[in-house]
């Protein structure tokens, strides 16, 4: 979060942006054409489901993965390099003078899709990020003399992996062999209770071969239908158990429901996801070492605070754990018996106190079962030893989707419905809903307080209308601010994170002036710069800064101005 704990992230410029929406608006689109009862699908693997069989990937950009899957049990994830769009293709048979349907499922960074080698007019298509699965449809016609055409799947160069599954060549048989018809997929096995809140329940189960969806039923009644191997049911009642089941299913039909499991909501305790907290509510970054700022004691940090976010835990040698341990020598002689006090007494005056894991230098790898079992352990202690309120994660050195996900659900499985959940991620981190810190957040929404990004040491951006803007602007918090409102947050989950002086980062202050426009641009509509959103969010939660200690340095200036201006909003 300071230049001293944390690194500028290195960024796409903006000619790049500029070059891949020139580049895309370059394409040709084509409708979808008629197919007779004869037609099959000529694509072979189509669903990867035997890995990366028929494919070929440019510079081993590509690889097949369980999740997130739009059928069966496999997809296609590449990953575009700086000099590589993650290029994907196979060699499909099929016949001279015919019209094909070409489509494939995408989800994730840019996706295109096309075919060469027609013999007539060669088509493409594609589509900016998307945060769920999405169809692409084209068509062509081949040559007189065509007898084989390669269809490809590519990204865009250095940005976010795409997926792709459910391939399809719709049209004359080829005489190349295709994948064979649907059958009803069988039951879903592994059932089980991932996390619980006073309203929600999550599940997870394995993922069907064949399939391309799956029904869940609350006490026997279907209340939703999702894609991937995993759901939340909500709108439930606290301290209540229900019964679940799910189902399998795709064109062939629908499995029998798996065997049920149970689960309990947790008890109404005001909490949830930071629900005790003020509708708009300021977070400020504690430093637990001197590097130059005001050196404070919890007691010191300004009353403008809601949530005071201590920096930061450390890890261990045990995989995924973490620890804290107080720097009483660089704080000036502050002990553990002051901490725990100060911390318990901003408590009584209706604040959150919170453990930060990560910082520029903080390495905490949550990458399997274990591992998270250990995070969502190590933490949870932490908070019983020194009553903290919950976790930030800020790990800019990568995280793991799946399992950093998994470890929350256990950490607030432990805690109850009062835990504090805050993200920090850098802007890179939050373009697309592919990333993983992106991914993560939207896995753990039923849990999650605030994401408040970091709006700074990152240059030009794009933002959700897909224009590119540089920090330091009203628009740049803005367009992609609302990135994360249009890809599934709440606005009560998202937070606007700037530096509290030109000292606390490398680059990317504005003056709290800026940061004001920004959130009454947002939450209504005034004080915009060029960019506008298309409604606004007045529930969007508030602001975040690095750090309360580099905010007294400069005399409180930015907390006074900006948690006067957040605590006032509407």
């Amino acid at each position: 979060m300071s230049p001293q704990r944390r690194s500028a992230a290195r960024l796409s410029t903006a000619r790049l942006w500029s070059g891949a929406v020139t580049a895309a608006l370059a394409l040709t689109f084509a409708g979808t054409g008629q197919a007779s009862a004869a037609d099959v699908n000529n694509a072979r693997n189509a669903g990867f489901e035997s890995g990366l069989g028929n494919w070929t990937c440019s510079a081993s950009s590509g690889t097949t993965v369980s999740s997130p899957v739009h059928g069966g049990a496999a997809a296609l994830k590449a990953t575009p390099a700086g000099q590589d769009d993650a290029q994907c293709s196979q060699t499909v048979a099929v016949k001279p003078n015919s019209t094909y349907s070409l489509s494939a499922w995408v989800q994730g960074g840019y996706a295109f899709l096309g075919v060469t080698g027609t013999g007539t007019t060669d088509v493409s298509t594609w589509t900016p990020d998307s945060a769920s699965w999405k169809q692409l449809t084209t068509s062509f016609t081949t040559g007189s003399a065509t007898t084989s055409v390669t269809v490809y799947t590519h990204g865009w160069y250095g940005q976010a992996a795409y997926y792709a599954d459910d391939v399809s060549v719709y049209g004359p048989d080829g005489g190349g062999g295709g994948d064979p018809a649907p059958t009803v997929p069988s039951t879903p096995s592994g059932l089980s209770v991932s996390g619980t809140t006073s309203s929600s329940v999550s599940l997870s189960w394995n993922a069907v071969s064949g399939a391309t969806g799956y029904n869940v039923y609350r006490d026997g009644t279907k209340v939703t239908a999702v894609t991937g191997a995993s759901a939340t049911v909500t709108g439930l009642t606290a301290s209540t158990s229900y019964s679940f089941q799910v189902t399998a299913t795709n064109a062939a039909g629908e499995s029998a429901k798996s065997t049920a499991v149970t689960g309990r909501t947790t008890a109404s305790s005001g909490g949830g996801g930071g629900t005790a907290l003020p509708k708009h509510a300021v977070t400020g970054y504690w430093q637990n070492f001197n590097n130059g700022a005001t050196v404070q004691k919890i007691s010191d940090v300004s009353s403008q605070y809601d949530i005071i976010a201590v920096a930061f835990a450390d890890a261990t040698t045990t995989p995924g754990a973490v620890t804290f341990n107080l720097d009483s020598t660089g704080l000036g002689g502050y002990t553990v018996d002051q901490f725990k006090a100060d911390i318990k007494a901003k408590q009584a005056a209706g604040k959150k106190v919170i453990v930060s894991v990560g910082g520029q230098n903080g390495t905490v790898s949550v990458s399997d079962s274990t591992s998270a079992t250990n995070f969502a352990n190590s933490v949870y202690s932490l908070m019983q030893t020194y009553g903290f309120d919950g976790v930030d994660i800020d790990l800019e050195n990568g995280l793991n989707a799946t399992y950093m996900s998994q470890a929350l659900h256990s950490l607030s499985s432990k805690a109850g419905s009062s835990l504090v959940i805050t993200m920090a991620p850098q802007t890179i981190d939050m373009q697309s809903t592919s990333n993983a810190y992106f991914q993560t957040a939207l896995n753990v929404k039923d849990i999650l307080t605030v994401v408040n990004m970091q709006y700074y040491n990152s240059g030009s951006m794009l933002g959700c209308d897909g224009k590119v803007y540089s920090q330091g602007s009203v628009d740049f918090l803005t367009a992609l601010a609302c990135i994360q409102l249009e890809g599934g947050l709440a606005p009560s989950q998202v937070g606007l994170g700037l530096p509290a002086s030109t000292s606390a980062a490398g680059s990317g202050y504005v003056s709290p002036t800026v940061v004001n426009n920004a959130l009454d641009c947002l939450t209504a509509g005034t004080n915009c710069g060029s960019f506008k959103p298309s409604k606004t969010y007045p529930g969007l939660r508030g602001a975040m800064t690095w750090s309360t200690n580099w905010d007294a340095a400069a005399g409180s200036s930015w907390s006074n101005a900006v948690g006067a201006h957040v605590h006032g909003l509407p």
